[in-house]
């Protein structure tokens, strides 16, 4: 029997489905592992990326940083969190914001600096102050790349928060390492292919999203970059 196979036995059995530690209980503590973690991605790295867009200050400095701060293993900065915070909630917290943070900063900055130098000229000449033109002129002209970068943080954090099951959490990972310590292979099959699905309906949900709040013509404008 194939794993695949394996995977859809296990997926389609009732008793994943009821009783402690289910499937839909595992699917809210994952949601709740992301959802936080996202959220404290967000309020680090758009604020950051609005300022250094706006003032040009730091960009280089924070672009490379970014851009090293990808290469961080993650499982290893938990389990590193998890010795050093005694397994409180930050053991979580910390790494996956970590993960989270460099795409919406860097989408958000080059969004922001990227608006034509003769839109902010013009806004300058109706009289808005710096900061109507940020938030009535930069950041709507800039959301196409903000919506982007906050999309693949959102999947990145989904995707990986299997990493809290590595320290006894719960989560969809919860699945993938029991299963790997009991050579049941349906079990992380069944795990792995949770986290995809809910992968996917996080992008979905972004695709949505921005559907709904970014105009067409900003849209297409930013399909042509």
């Amino acid at each position: 029997m194939s794993a695949l196979t394996q995977g859809w036995v296990w997926l389609t059995a009732s008793q994943q489905w009821r009783g402690q530690g289910d499937i839909p209980a595992q699917i809210l503590a994952h949601l709740y592992y992301s959802g936080a973690s996202f959220l404290v991605a967000v309020l680090i790295a758009v604020p950051s990326g609005i300022l250094i867009g706006h003032t040009g200050r730091g960009a280089l400095l924070v672009i490379n940083l970014a851009n090293a701060w990808r290469s961080i293993p993650t499982l290893g900065l938990v389990a590193l969190a998890a010795i050093e915070l005694r397994f409180s909630a930050l053991a979580w917290l910390i790494p996956l914001a970590v993960l989270a943070i460099p795409p919406i900063l860097v989408n958000t900055y080059e969004g922001v600096a990227g608006v034509d130098p003769e839109l902010k000229d013009a806004s300058r000449g109706m009289g808005m102050t710096r900061w109507q033109q940020v938030f009535q002129v930069e950041v709507p002209v800039a959301l196409p790349l903000l919506m982007l970068g906050l999309r693949t943080g959102a999947i990145t954090v989904v995707a990986t928060a299997t990493v809290a099951a590595y320290i006894g959490l719960g989560g969809l990972g919860r699945f993938i390492f029991d299963g790997l310590a009991t050579n049941n292979y349906g079990e992380v099959a069944g795990g792995g292919a949770l986290v995809v699905l809910l992968a996917l309906a996080v992008q979905a949900a972004f695709v949505g999203l921005r559907r709904l709040i970014v105009p067409a013509g900003l849209r297409s404008q930013a399909r042509v970059r």
